[in-house]
C-alpha cells in the first residue's frame, strides 16, 4: 500500500461458500475522508466482502492491504436493546472504554444525542440508538467508519438526518467510512464512490452514473433507478440553490 490515504486496498479477491455465496473477482479501495458505499440485493455478498476488507474473512484468492494498526468503528446491522437488562446511555459508552463524564458529553454531543445521555437504553428510538452506537463507535477514535444498513428501523426525516450526521461526522474527523445500504434514494446523494454488487462487481463509480448503468437498473428496476437519479438532481445544496417543486432549478 504505497498510497499512505488508502486505508484498505483489495485487489481481485473472491471467497466462494456455494455456486450461490460468495463473492468474485472484486477490487476496491476506501481512502480517508472518503464515503464508499456498497449496495446490491439480498444475497449478493456485501457482507462477506465487508469481512474480507476488514480481516475477518480470508479469501481464496486476491489480496487485500490495510493501512498498518487501522482502527475500525463498527455500527452494527440490528440494534436491540434488551429492556430485562436496564441500562443508561452513560453506562453503555463506558463499558466500551474508560472515559471521562466530559468526553461522555462530548461523543453524545458530536451525534446529536446528548439529551438522552441518563436515558436507558430500551427507552430510546430507533434514531437514537442508532446514534448512541455511532458514539460508541467514535469512541474508538477510527480510522474508518462501517455502517451495516445504519437507517434500518429509522423514519424518513431521520434517515437524511443521518446521513447528513455521517457526513459531517467525515468532514470533521476525516476518516474514511464504508456504507452498507439498501436506502439507495438518500446513499445515492450521500456518498463519493458507490459499488453496485452481486457477488462480483456490476458496477462501480460516481453515484449518478452508477444510476444509469444497465447492470444497475436490471437489479433494481429501471423507475427505481430513474427515481434516484431524479432525487439526486434536485437535491443539490450548493449554495444559491433553492428547490422548486415544480422541478425547477433556480438560483
Amino acid at each position: 500500500m504505497t498510497n499512505k490515504k488508502l486505508l484498505i486496498e483489495a485487489k481481485d479477491v473472491s471467497l466462494t461458500f456455494s455456486p450461490r455465496a460468495g463473492v468474485k473477482h472484486v477490487s476496491v479501495s476506501i481512502k480517508a475522508g472518503e464515503i464508499v458505499t456498497l449496495i446490491g440485493p439480498n444475497g449478493a455478498g456485501k457482507s462477506t466482502l465487508v469481512r474480507i476488507l476488514l480481516g475477518l474473512l480470508k479469501p481464496d484468492s486476491g489480496t487485500v492491504a490495510r493501512k498498518t494498526d487501522l482502527r475500525v468503528g463498527y455500527v452494527p446491522q440490528k440494534i436491540v436493546a434488551d429492556p430485562a437488562m436496564p441500562m443508561t446511555v452513560k453506562r453503555f459508552l463506558r463499558m466500551a472504554t474508560n472515559i471521562s463524564k466530559k468526553t461522555t458529553t462530548e461523543i453524545l454531543e458530536e451525534v446529536g444525542a446528548r439529551a438522552v445521555k441518563e436515558a436507558s437504553l430500551d427507552q430510546l428510538s430507533s434514531g437514537e440508538l442508532q446514534r448512541v452506537h455511532l458514539a460508541r463507535a467514535l469512541l474508538r477514535e477510527p480510522d474508518i467508519l462501517v455502517l451495516d444498513e445504519p437507517t434500518q428501523n429509522v423514519d424518513y426525516s431521520g434517515q437524511a438526518e443521518l446521513y447528513a450526521l455521517i457526513t459531517s461526522i467525515r468532514d470533521r474527523r476525516g476518516c474514511g467510512v464504508l456504507i452498507i445500504s439498501h436506502d439507495l434514494h438518500l446513499v445515492m446523494s450521500n456518498t463519493d464512490h458507490v459499488l453496485c454488487l452481486n457477488h462480483h462487481v456490476c458496477c462501480q463509480g460516481q453515484a449518478e452514473a452508477v444510476s444509469q448503468h444497465p447492470e444497475y437498473k436490471a437489479l433494481f428496476g429501471p423507475n427505481l433507478a430513474e427515481g434516484i437519479a431524479l432525487y439526486s438532481h434536485r437535491h443539490d445544496h450548493s449554495p444559491g440553490y433553492k428547490h422548486d417543486p415544480e422541478g425547477q432549478h433556480r438560483d
